[in-house]
């Protein structure tokens, strides 16, 4: 047995579920634990209305099962949930099997496999819970983040929403938002921990703070310079624009707008800063925007949407859905055979899955070509989308989970997809799922 650590703050071997564990102590017990698997994560379907979804999450996921170990603390807290004998299983676990998957900011479809976990029975079967509160979480933000920047076009989204949800999910919707194409983040802990630009000012509570608005401009200014961005909207909106002028004139960097009517105030606030030499200062409007205010927006004269609450509870689609289902498994005889669960509405399909997007001759996705068993045949234009993350419990391909390279990715792989992929009026999936038996 392996030394334990008696130390346990950074391990994710408790952000799972208890029948995880007890599943286990069973397999252990009938000696199918031994067995090896293919474990799948998929969609069934879209949230009702959406064209496509954007994996995230990826990155948190394999560093999360890197910390999937089980030290004194852990095992104190199992006993009475687990037998001896599986708990001395814990004590030494470590992932040790292979992981593909959809690198981070791939769009995927209804049965897509974003993630496909081989490992024995055993390895695999706890991984579920954490697998899917990760994948789940960011990639329902991700996908909410993808439709609000397709609606702003080359106009810059600012995620902004820490304050309308949990600590740490806010840190992960974040990361999650800048994949799919958000500029910044106001989350100081997101900046730290995955290096995402950060961005803030003031909000009415500096102005309140001040005898007048003069004075907190001012203040303002003093500190931050004249391209800070002073919110306008705490008073009277057209005195404040003037004042904002007066004071830093017109190297202003902008003015934010966070109530009202944001079309109309927008090109009155426009007209004005015009008409004052200030052609150069940008708006900003914040003030609970979605992928559908920001679409109306597209307009008026708006430089940068502020979004919070729709963003980290993905506009109204908070879970992507997603499953962790076993589709294979080797029989008595050590042959792979496919498993699926049968159930109404929700069944799965057997096999190992591999897939590709199948692409016009013009680069433009026509399906999602899943094969069973074996990859699909590429016909020249086609793109293979599972990539190796993991080889024996180590993260094999850094690139599948770079956050740079999966915001490029995200920009290619939704350039890629039809034109009604970006329509926001409710439809089916951009795209159909084709599945392709070996046999």
């Amino acid at each position: 047995m392996t030394p334990r650590s008696s130390s346990s703050s950074s391990s994710t071997a408790l952000l799972t579920d208890h029948y995880e564990l007890t599943m286990l102590e069973a397999a252990l017990r009938s000696g199918a634990a031994s067995r090896r698997c293919v474990f799948e994560v998929f969609a069934r379907r879209l949230p009702d209305g959406r064209r496509y979804g954007v994996v995230a999450g990826t990155g948190r996921l394999l560093a999360a099962i890197e910390q999937f170990r089980f030290g004194d603390d852990e095992l104190d807290q199992l006993r009475g949930v687990v037998d001896e004998a599986t708990l001395g299983f814990l004590a030494d676990y470590r992932f040790d099997g292979d992981i593909w998957g959809y690198a981070e900011g791939e769009c995927y479809f209804p049965g897509s496999p974003v993630l496909v976990v081989e490992a024995d029975f055993a390895h695999g079967v706890v991984l579920e819970t954490l697998a899917l509160s990760i994948l789940n979480h960011d990639s329902a933000i991700a996908s909410a983040a993808s439709r609000m920047t397709s609606a702003a076009g080359d106009r810059p989204c600012i995620e902004m929403g820490s304050r309308r949800t949990h600590e740490e999910a806010a840190v992960a919707a974040a990361r999650a938002a800048y994949i799919a194409g958000f500029a910044t983040t106001s989350n100081l802990e997101a900046g730290r921990r995955f290096g995402v630009p950060t961005a803030g000012t003031a909000a009415h509570a500096f102005t309140l703070l001040h005898d007048d608005e003069r004075e907190a401009f001012s203040a303002q200014i003093a500190a931050l310079g004249k391209g800070t961005t002073l919110l306008v909207d705490t008073y009277d909106v057209p005195t404040a624009v003037a004042l904002a002028v007066e004071l830093a004139g017109p190297e202003l960097g902008g003015v934010r707008l966070d109530s009202g009517d944001l079309l109309v105030q927008a090109r009155e606030v426009r007209d004005q800063l015009d008409r004052l030499g200030a052609t150069d200062t940008q708006i900003i409007v914040t003030s609970d925007l979605d992928e559908y205010a920001i679409a109306a927006l597209a307009a008026g004269p708006v430089d940068r949407y502020g979004v919070g609450t729709s963003l980290v509870t993905g506009s109204g689609a908070p879970t992507a859905g997603m499953v962790y289902k076993l589709v294979a498994r080797t029989d008595d005889a050590g042959v792979m055979v496919g498993v699926a669960k049968k159930s109404k509405d929700k069944a799965s399909v057997a096999g190992r899955k591999y897939a590709l997007r199948r692409r016009n001759a013009r680069g433009i996705a026509e399906a999602e070509v899943i094969g069973i068993g074996q990859p699909p045949d590429d016909d020249g234009d086609d793109r293979a989308l599972l990539v190796p993350l993991m080889a024996d419990g180590r993260v094999v391909d850094d690139a599948a989970v770079d956050l740079e390279a999966a915001r490029t990715r995200h920009t290619t792989s939704r350039a890629e997809l039809p034109a009604a992929a970006r329509r926001l009026q409710r439809g089916e999936p951009a795209i159909p799922t084709t599945y392709l038996d070996a046999e």
